[in-house]
């Protein structure tokens, strides 16, 4: 399974604004390296949480569909960073190398589930991928809250405390690392988001 940004939010979910507020800073010298920290702590928070915040557009590439062997039954197909909010394009190279396009009639679309779920349509099976081909299954998607203020609030204060800690420890911290004195509040944070499934890259 791979995962790939397609098309990257359009704004962090928290502004260099607030992000000063937050580290008390009122002086323009050190924006580079405050929206370098604000950066770098999103992607820790989606990874830690399973989530993607702002709007973004992902490509998740399989090499053949699920399958569960123990019920000889396909598994849907879990799309990881929720919430998912729409499919761009579900393609797959077939048992003869050429590719084909599955349309919306073709599968069921579970947003509400945590990662999303793509499902066969009733009563059908995915179909036969060419065997050996790698990223025979491609599917673009839409993922994400929304816009920055639609962030649910716990995870944009995961940000914020990163980077007022990355801010603050510059020479002693790694970018990328939570302190033992973080790793509480963080985990509180970011919790309750997670739902024992996740794509970290």
């Amino acid at each position: 399974m791979k995962l790939a940004v397609v098309t990257p939010p359009a704004e962090m979910p928290i502004t260099l604004v607030e992000a000063k507020a937050h580290c008390r800073v009122d002086i323009d010298d050190d924006d580079t390296l405050i929206n370098r920290c604000i950066a770098a702590a999103v992607d820790m928070v989606e990874k830690a949480s399973g989530r993607a915040l702002v709007t973004q557009t992902l490509r998740m590439s399989l090499d053949s569909f699920p399958w569960d062997n123990e019920r000889c039954a396909h598994d849907p197909v879990r799309l990881p960073r929720p919430p998912l909010q729409s499919i761009e394009s579900f393609e797959y190279t077939d048992s003869t190398g050429a590719t084909q396009v599955l349309a919306p009639e073709d599968y069921q679309l579970d947003v509400d589930a945590a990662p999303g779920e793509l499902h066969p349509a009733v009563g059908e099976s995915w179909p036969s991928t060419q065997s050996g081909k790698i990223n025979a299954v491609r599917i673009t998607y839409v993922a994400g809250y929304g816009d920055a203020e639609d962030v649910p609030a716990g995870l944009k204060q995961a940000v914020l405390l990163l980077v007022g800690h990355w801010y603050e420890n510059r020479e002693t911290v790694a970018v990328g690392t939570i302190s033992k004195e973080l790793e509480q509040a963080f985990g509180s944070l970011v919790g309750s988001f997670w739902h024992g499934w996740s794509f970290g890259g």
